[in-house]
């Protein structure tokens, strides 16, 4: 089981720039064809000061974590039985390429269900742009599989 003595462990933060051309390659791969993701002369156009940044691709930066696996490594979690359980996010402010922002984990929960056949690990991610600005808080639920419960 997963020692409920780390709820509210924060782990150490860390910052990345939001480079236009992964912002224009995120929206292509996902299929965006909104030029506004894509064209900064359209995103201009549209009252923004650059391209936007579009609300997922905060967990795909929030995925280059110095140490993408601290938080599994410091729970003792094995990823071969890691499901991805659920992700969420609230919204505060808009993020621009360009923005340096800077992202702050911290495990929410710790719990079990099942006997602890299944335990539960929440996750919040506090962003703020280099304004100290709120961005963004991210919620993201990891499920892992025990083989029997305790």
């Amino acid at each position: 089981m997963i020692d409920k003595r780390f709820i509210g462990h924060v782990m150490p933060t860390f910052s990345a720039v939001v480079e236009a051309g992964r912002l224009r390659f995120f929206a292509k791969a996902a299929g965006q064809t909104d030029p506004l993701y894509s064209d900064e002369a359209a995103a201009r156009a549209a009252g923004h000061p650059g391209l936007p940044v579009p609300p997922t691709f905060l967990f795909c930066l929030e995925m280059e974590s110095p140490d993408p696996a601290a938080i599994r490594n410091l729970l003792g979690m094995d990823y071969r039985s890691l499901l991805h359980g659920e992700q969420g996010f609230t919204y505060h402010a808009m993020a621009y390429a360009g923005d340096t922002l800077t992202f702050e984990q911290r495990i929410e929960d710790i719990y079990d269900k099942k006997g602890g056949a299944l335990e539960f690990v929440v996750r919040t991610t506090r962003v703020t742009n280099q304004h100290q600005q709120l961005v963004a808080e991210l919620r993201c639920v990891t499920v892992i599989r025990n083989a029997t419960g305790s």
